[in-house]
């Protein structure tokens, strides 16, 4: 499974964004996606993820009730919406993906870089 992030920018705060992660591949391995970020000078971390089939839903606590994750299988696409975002969002964000519950991560690409203004 290959995954590409695209549709990052700048934003003001309080402003919104949506991102997308298209995969292709074998994607009946898909189990879920998650988004995971990166900020300038800190650690990877969990932000939301989605199962590829169920679709349950789950979020950081740092995003939870501004951010909300969606998936389209017919287009093999994920998308993270982002509203009332706030400087400290600025982030790359990557997708990954697992094959099985509790399974590693991964097919992290490029990322796409968000960066919110104050």
């Amino acid at each position: 499974v290959q995954l590409q992030a695209s549709g990052g920018g700048l934003v003001q705060a309080g402003g919104s964004l949506k991102i997308s992660c298209a995969a292709s591949g074998r994607t009946d391995s898909i189990y879920a996606i998650a988004w995971f970020r990166q900020a300038p000078g800190k650690e990877r971390e969990f932000a939301s993820g989605i199962n590829w089939n169920a679709g349950y839903t789950y979020y950081a606590d740092s995003v939870k009730g501004r951010f909300a994750v969606s998936k389209d299988n017919a287009k093999n696409t994920v998308y993270l919406q982002m509203n009332s975002l706030k400087p400290e969002d600025t982030a790359v964000y990557y997708c990954a993906y697992q094959t099985l519950a509790n399974a590693p991560f991964g097919s992290w690409g490029r990322g796409t870089l968000v960066t919110v203004s104050s």
